[in-house]
């Protein structure tokens, strides 16, 4: 779900990683979409940035149920830069569910569950800053 955050770029991005560790999540991988996009084809792109967030928990426990399902770890999470003269920026978390639809293992759906209320509360941390749902 898309969430629009009236902070600029830089500050969403802080507090985006803020609200995630709060809830126990690490960020195992950041991608400069932005600076990718200009050294690898040359084009000029919205600050934007792709965040690999990571409970350890709750990745243990999805790994233990089947080791497969580390193709879909850790959850993603975007931040890019609201284009026009908005001035704020736009936030998508994916819903950890699609670990279980994607591989049909039910046992998932426990830690699908929990890791969706943590990321949850991670977006109503968000919309308590200065912020607003579109």
């Amino acid at each position: 779900m898309e969430m629009r955050l009236d902070l600029p770029y830089a500050e969403a991005v802080a507090r985006v990683r803020e609200a995630l560790a709060a809830e126990g999540f690490g960020v195992l991988t950041e991608i400069d979409v932005k600076a990718t996009m200009a050294a690898k084809l040359g084009v000029e792109f919205e600050d934007y940035v792709i965040l690999g967030a990571c409970n350890p928990a709750l990745a243990h426990r999805a790994l233990e149920v089947d080791r497969s399902v580390g193709m879909l770890l850790p959850c993603t999470v975007t931040v890019r830069a609201e284009l026009g003269d908005g001035g704020g920026s736009l936030v998508d978390v994916l819903d950890p569910h699609v670990m279980v639809e994607t591989t049909g293992i039910a046992d998932l759906g426990p830690v699908a569950d929990e890791a969706g209320v943590r990321l949850a509360r991670v977006r109503e941390a968000l919309a308590g800053a200065p912020a607003g749902r579109s």
